[in-house]
């Protein structure tokens, strides 16, 4: 994704380089405060919720992306175990489990102290990369919680490369 016609530079908000990349996919969005902006991205499997949100006080971008889960009595060990796998394989971000509100969660913090500014192109692989994890990891989350799949087989389902074609 280029941004040849949006130039970042210090005296331009966060939030407001965020909202151009949610204009220039196309995606649903609201701008909910001067320092926040949610977003609704449909993905394979679902439709997320994504919200950004700029903390001037440390300097940090922060993203969030949830989804509502209802995991089945007795499970919780289950979905734990799978989410400490999947958090022992993802790069940046990590994901949780917010029981009391029947979330899971995305969650990333883009540090920008000094001064530094968020470019379009930062701020789009945030995204992509809170999306590209959700929906590789769907499926496991699935096995685990609906199928009774141990949570280790369904990590190497999901992270199992396809070949040819089907």
């Amino acid at each position: 994704m280029t941004h040849s016609d949006f130039a970042a530079t210090a005296d331009i908000h966060p939030i407001d380089v965020a909202e151009n990349v949610a204009s220039h996919h196309e995606w649903d969005f609201d701008r909910v405060a001067e320092d926040q902006i949610a977003l609704e991205i449909e993905g394979m499997w679902r439709t997320y919720s994504l919200t950004i949100a700029w903390s001037a006080a440390d300097e940090t971008l922060r993203l969030l992306l949830t989804f509502e889960c209802e995991p089945p009595e007795g499970r919780e060990g289950a979905l734990y175990e799978l989410l400490n796998g999947i958090n022992d394989r993802l790069w940046s971000g990590a994901v949780a489990w917010w029981g009391a509100e029947r979330l899971l969660t995305y969650r990333y913090g883009l540090m920008l102290g000094g001064e530094q500014v968020a470019v379009p192109e930062q701020i789009d692989q945030m995204i992509q990369a809170a999306v590209g994890a959700a929906e590789r990891y769907w499926p496991a989350l699935q096995l685990v919680l609906h199928g009774g799949v141990a949570p280790r087989a369904a990590l190497q389902a999901a992270i199992a490369e396809a070949y040819g074609r089907a």
